[in-house]
């Protein structure tokens, strides 16, 4: 569960921790979160909210006085999802929309050589050339390529390799 300890600077600065936790889930987007947060503390005129703690949100999305939009996204997403975004975010573009890192994701592969078999095998390219050529394909060289290019990224994770498009 995604939620957030909501007061404000006003009764932090005054010695107060005086706030409530809310769940994200029970909010559609970032707007209507925001307007429970500002009636949650309607005895100031104007309240600066202050998000003192939070739990299950990265800190990407969260700080002590913003929330990302994007928040919202990754809240619909499988716990795979989650990792595949994050790692996205952290090693290729951490101002990519949630959609965009998931349309980037190129899989899990063995090697970043596995990943080029399984480019060319997908694309149909390996198909195009006469049988013969297709034993003269120098996979590793293509990976490498790609990754020196800029094309793809490479994520080390364990024994595995993940891979990402630039978009």
């Amino acid at each position: 569960m995604s939620k957030v300890y909501v007061g404000t600077y006003r009764k932090y600065n005054e010695g107060s921790l005086k706030g409530e936790w809310l769940d994200l889930a029970d909010y559609a987007d970032k707007d209507a979160f925001l307007e429970a947060c500002t009636e949650l503390h309607s005895d100031e005129s104007d309240p600066e909210l202050m998000f003192q703690d939070w739990e299950d949100i990265p800190t990407r999305f969260i700080g002590e006085s913003h929330i990302d939009e994007k928040t919202w996204d990754w809240l619909e997403l499988s716990e795979d999802e989650r990792e595949i975004v994050a790692i996205y975010m952290d090693e290729v573009d951490q101002d990519a929309p949630v959609e965009t890192a998931l349309e980037c994701y190129e899989g899990e592969h063995d090697s970043e050589e596995d990943w080029a078999r399984d480019f060319w095998d997908h694309t149909g390219m390996v198909n195009q050339l006469p049988e013969f050529a297709q034993n003269y394909i120098d996979y590793e060289q293509f990976a490498r390529d790609c990754r020196l290019g800029g094309d793809i990224t490479f994520v080390e994770k364990g024994r595995k390799v993940r891979a990402f498009r630039r978009n």
